[in-house]
């Protein structure tokens, strides 16, 4: 007789996003901080692009992996204006070119760790609909997976 297994399904519920800047050195240490009001996570992972390492003399092409290109990570957030709040203070790091990390967190304690630079846009508006804003990473580390 077969046995099956139950998955540990999770909900993307109560994922987080936070940061932390780097010290004068260069260095990140310290707490990371929430940004609030967090709606949309994007994909993450790259396949690396394939180098083509095919000679004349094989009978089929040949590759080895080349880097990986996680392609534009864009966030999207319930737009909030207020001092301090999501918009402003990533719309700041972005004119800052501040140098930061951030923290992707979900339910069961998975975290992505990466480092870049929110580059923020308003999104479109409509009629009874929430106001929103999507902050595009620009990557300038690997993604740490842990």
């Amino acid at each position: 007789m077969a046995t099956t297994t139950k998955a540990n399904a999770f909900s993307a519920n109560k994922t987080t996003l936070s940061y932390r800047q780097a010290d004068p050195a260069g260095n990140f240490t310290g707490d990371f901080a929430d940004i609030p009001f967090l709606m949309e996570v994007p994909e993450l992972g790259a396949a690396p692009e394939k180098i083509d390492i095919t000679t004349l003399s094989d009978k089929a092409k040949r590759y080895i992996p080349g880097i990986k290109d996680y392609g534009d990570l864009v966030f999207k957030f319930l737009y909030d204006s207020g001092d301090g709040k999501n918009f402003k203070l990533l719309k700041g790091f972005e004119d800052d070119d501040a140098n930061l990390e951030f923290q992707i967190k979900y339910p069961d304690d998975t975290t992505h760790t990466f480092e870049a630079i929110p580059a923020v846009k308003l999104d479109a508006g409509s009629l009874n609909g929430a106001l929103t804003f999507s902050a595009t990473m620009m990557l300038r580390s690997d993604i740490v997976f842990a």
